[in-house]
């Protein structure tokens, strides 16, 4: 007897990712850096040539090919060698930063610097407690490219791996592996809630905001935010969205009889019920945060919460019910993964809120050395590279903390964890946040090598909170790519949008036994529907909020 062309298809889909190991730390890395590097030579061609500016066709299309191009590349034809790929993009960056300045910049630049000098003109007929005051305001939470082009080509990778990884030209090691191991796809999933905890920290810094008195000096006062039941009541507003998504893939995917690796999260759970959970859980157990010190408060929690779990995992038959037990009829045990790594995943979600804390802000210096600040900052633009570096010294403290704690948890004898994604478990989450701490901090290093621009530009004239962000959004905007922007502003509309391509392309093409050149084509072609969707959603001005 035969057996059904489609129900084979789908048992060779499911096997093609199913049981597999990952790759190292070391290949992971030289994977992502080619993204990293994309943006250095971005930035390198708008500070020297301003190739992006006016944002023609060619630009645009030049944009595209950095920033997806060269990261889809390095997912599928380039993967045996990142090396040669990253070094295509360093060395060419590198060579132009050390070359002078274009004479069309240099003439931007001059025109520029008379626009500076005018500005600080005006600063300098202010008196210092006027500037400072200014200054606090106008700033609370400036436009920063670097975390833009962050969270753009972080959404970029994962757009491009959802449906590459359903083509041979996607290595096997790419792919989520089945329990113990580390891989790119099991990164992404972790920076993707990484990424929303860094910007979920707006709200926080929100509910923070100071406003500032200058009777004797300047004196500043926390008004009070939302209560908790306020805060827990529009989280769960938020989760609506993401849970109508969840049930819509659940029921396409059973009703369609679509591919699905049901150890990766469960029987009926998906990556949209992960998502449309966090805000509510997060929202119980900030309180605890907001009670512990300000500085370094949800790093804390999210620590001891991954630390507990960790410990729940080992010293109870946790593990063997998630790994091994037989799934009974209940839909705890069907989605046995999916809930129990909400955990780690509310681990994460806190460590990137505790790092968006720390570099959402505007973080002016330290009283002990503001009078010597303000007297060699006057220039905006200077103003703006000095608290850079107070963003980038805060970014590297923490990234050698979780890089510490990681290299604790998986090579000390005590501990000798392995990494796990199925389960979220303590190495995982630091990983995770290592990682992504890490990336943050390359981002800011690349931006102070790129255009100069100032987030106080025109601020002195100005004093409403709306007026001083929409001048800090214009000065950064040159600084900033078009395309990680765009993917940056509509980020889960985007991510759905991909998901429903990624659906169609599997529907209707054999993707396993594509040739690598259909394949390439069939991503390139993906690639660009993405980005012209999220590029158009950009240019309209249109803002989806999932």
């Amino acid at each position: 007897m035969t057996a059904d062309p489609a129900a084979a298809y789908k048992a060779r889909k499911e096997a093609f990712v199913s049981n597999l190991t990952g790759s190292s730390l070391t290949d992971i890395s030289l994977v992502t850096s080619v993204a990293t590097l994309a943006i250095l030579l971005w930035s390198a061609l708008q500070k020297r040539q301003a190739l992006f500016t006016p944002y023609t066709t060619i630009a645009g299309l030049a944009d595209f090919l950095l920033n997806v191009g060269a990261v889809l590349f390095s997912f599928t034809v380039y993967s045996s060698a990142p090396l040669a790929l990253a070094l295509s993009l360093l060395c060419p960056a590198i060579l132009m930063l050390l070359l002078s300045s274009h004479p069309n910049m240099a003439s931007s630049k001059s025109k520029n610097d008379k626009k500076s000098t005018a500005v600080a003109a005006t600063a300098t007929a202010n008196d210092d407690s006027s500037f400072s005051s200014s200054s606090s305001i106008s700033t609370q939470m400036p436009v920063r490219p670097f975390l833009t082009h962050y969270r753009g080509s972080m959404m970029i990778s994962t757009c491009l791996a959802i449906l590459a990884v359903d083509f041979p030209v996607f290595p096997r090691r790419f792919a989520k592996v089945e329990t113990w191991g580390t891989s790119l796809m099991d990164l992404g999933v972790g920076s993707f809630v990484f990424s929303a905890g860094v910007v979920s920290a707006r709200a926080v810094v929100k509910a923070r905001r100071r406003t500032t008195t200058t009777t004797k000096g300047n004196v500043e006062k926390l008004t009070p935010g939302p209560g908790f039941i306020t805060r827990l009541i529009q989280a769960a507003r938020h989760s609506i969205p993401l849970l109508i998504l969840g049930f819509i893939r659940l029921w396409s995917v059973k009703g369609l009889d679509y591919a699905e690796h049901v150890t990766e999260y469960g029987v009926h759970w998906n990556f949209f019920f992960t998502l449309a959970l966090l805000p509510p859980f997060v929202e119980l157990v900030d309180p605890m945060a907001r009670s512990l010190s300000q500085n370094y408060s949800y790093d804390m929690l999210a620590v001891v919460l991954a630390l507990a779990y960790e410990i729940a995992l080992n010293n109870t038959d946790l593990l063997r019910y998630i790994l091994i037990s037989p799934r009974g009829p209940d839909l705890l045990s069907k989605n046995r993964e999916g809930v129990f790594s909400l955990f780690g995943y509310l681990a994460i979600f806190l460590a990137g809120r505790g790092t968006g804390v720390s570099i959402v802000q505007y973080q002016r210096p330290s009283s002990s050395s503001s009078s010597s600040h303000q007297s060699k900052t006057r220039d905006p633009v200077s103003a703006t590279a000095a608290e850079r570096r107070i963003v980038l010294k805060t970014l590297a403290i923490r990234s050698a903390i979780y890089i510490l704690l990681f290299v604790v948890s998986t090579h000390v004898v005590l501990f000798n964890l392995n990494v796990s994604r199925r389960l979220a478990n303590l190495s995982y989450v630091l990983w995770v946040a290592s990682f992504n701490a890490t990336q943050l901090l390359l981002c800011g290093a690349i931006e102070s090598l790129g255009p100069a621009f100032s987030y106080e530009f025109e601020s002195q004239s100005a004093h409403s909170d709306s007026t001083l962000g929409a001048s800090s959004h214009a000065s950064a905007a040159n600084a900033t790519s078009r395309i990680l922007r765009a993917f940056n502003s509509n980020g889960l509309a985007i991510f759905l949008v991909a998901n429903l391509l990624t659906g169609l392309v599997n529907l209707t093409c054999n993707t396993l036994d594509m040739s690598v050149l259909s394949a390439m084509a069939v991503l390139t072609l993906y690639a660009a529907a993405v980005a012209a969707v999220a590029f158009g959603l950009d240019v309209s001005g249109v803002k989806i909020r999932l």
